[in-house]
This record gives C-alpha cells, structure tokens and sequence, in this order.
C-alpha cells in the first residue's frame, strides 16, 4: 500500500488526458504535456514509470478508466504519485479534484499539478490542497442549501416532488372507505397486501405508514378544495380569481 515514506523512492507515474470535444488536439500540443511531466519528474528527482494516456472527458471523475488505473498502480505500491501537467487534464469539476486531494494526503503520495506549481508532498503544496478543499467543501453546501431552498418552495406552492404515483382512483377509493369504516392503517395494508396490489411506485408490499399518507394527502386535497370554493363563492360579480391546481398533491 501506498504512504508516506514507503512511497518516496518509487516512480511516478504521468496522467495526460485529451478530451472528447477537443479530439483533434494536435500532436504537438500532446508532446508539450509530457514533456512537462517529464521535468516535473527531473525536478523532483524521481523516476517516471510511464505516462498513461485517456480521452474522456473532464467535467467528471466517473468513466475515467486510465486515471482509476494510475491510481490503482499507486494504491499497490507500483507508482508513488500522480503527475498532471495542468489542473484541467485531471478534471474541471473542483469537487471531484478535492477528493484526488484529500486522497493523496491521506495515503501519503504526491500529486503533482504542474501548471499549479503544486506538490502535496512539500509543506506549501499541503497548505494549497488543504485550501482548495475547504472551498470544495464550502461549494458543496452551498449546492446542498440552494436544493433546499428550491425544494422548500416547491413545497409551499403544492407541487408534488419525487415520481409520480401510479395509484389508480379505484385503489384510492377503496383505502378511503375501509378507513372510513374504522379499519386501522395495519389491517388496510395487510389486506392490500393479501391481495396483491402494487403501490403507486410498483413496491410489492404495503407499510402502513403508506396508507396513511395516501389517506391523509386526500383529506388535504379535498380541505384545499373546500377552502378555494368559499373563496369563489366571496368573490365580487365581475372578478376573476385563478386558481391553477397543475401539479397539486391528489
């Protein structure tokens, strides 16, 4: 395994990605990033393994082959770090570079960036990725608080979020009248369940917490359209009042 001072004498090994939409990169623009790697290798004095090359493209982590290859040659011990010659051919996304990071320092190997002048393995390169993840941690929950916030509204406007319920009128009636008829949340679902009757999201068995949303979203349903129609009933001759039910719970 990889880390710390087991890693200092083994070779590096170079990461050079050409992207999909830039396929006709010319040759010599390829040859320029290898043989910054290559420097870079002289400048650390340490040997170089190999340079592994990957056309994907770089808004992501996922479906990177070659760079899950390097790192595997890292993680038994083949290579002792990862050589990029810019920030952008290891990835865009500021994310998935800070998980390369925090991965780097806690296994112990360098990383290098080149046109970052950056090296975990020297005091300064530690304090810039210790930086750049704390910025990628404080995008994350700003990504996360934003979500919310959306969410929070789709709410208050009565827009129904997640998929959308297969239940038929049918079904909804027949829940509605067994608890009607005093039935208990755990009878009506034993029962649907007896039966054979799927959810509304295709799961195969009923909880009774299930039946008792269906229900209780109904109620809410009819309260709203209870409330809309006295509202209607106030309203002045000659104005108009809409009320857009689009996308409103059942």
């Amino acid at each position: 395994m990889a880390g710390g001072e087991d890693s200092c004498g083994l070779p590096l090994v170079g990461y050079v990605r050409v992207s999909t939409f830039d396929q006709a990169e010319s040759g010599a623009g390829l040859e320029a990033q290898r043989q910054t790697i290559r420097a870079a290798c002289q400048r650390v004095g340490r040997p170089l393994l190999r340079i592994i090359e990957e056309q994907a493209s770089g808004k992501s982590g996922k479906n990177r082959p070659e760079l899950r290859r390097a790192l595997r040659l890292v993680g038994r011990g083949t290579a002792g770090g990862i050589v990029a010659a810019k920030l952008d051919r290891l990835s865009r996304s500021v994310l998935d570079f800070a998980q390369l990071l925090d991965r780097s320092l806690r296994e112990g190997w360098p990383l290098i960036v080149c046109d970052l002048a950056l090296d975990t393995a020297t005091p300064e390169g530690e304090a810039m990725a210790h930086v750049m993840m704390a910025w990628a941690q404080f995008e994350r929950r700003r990504i996360s608080q934003r979500t919310r916030e959306a969410l929070a509204v789709k709410r208050a406007q009565g827009v129904r979020l997640g998929r959308p319920s297969a239940l038929t009128a049918a079904m909804r009636e027949r829940i509605a009248r067994e608890k009607a008829a005093g039935v208990g949340w755990s009878e009506i679902a034993a029962s649907l369940n007896r039966d054979g009757v799927p959810t509304g999201h295709g799961a195969v068995r009923w909880h009774p917490a299930t039946v008792r949303y269906i229900v209780q979203s109904q109620a809410a349903s009819s309260t709203e359209g209870v409330a809309s129609s006295k509202l209607g009933s106030r309203v002045p001759s000659g104005v108009t009042v809409a009320t857009d039910v689009t996308h409103r719970y059942p």
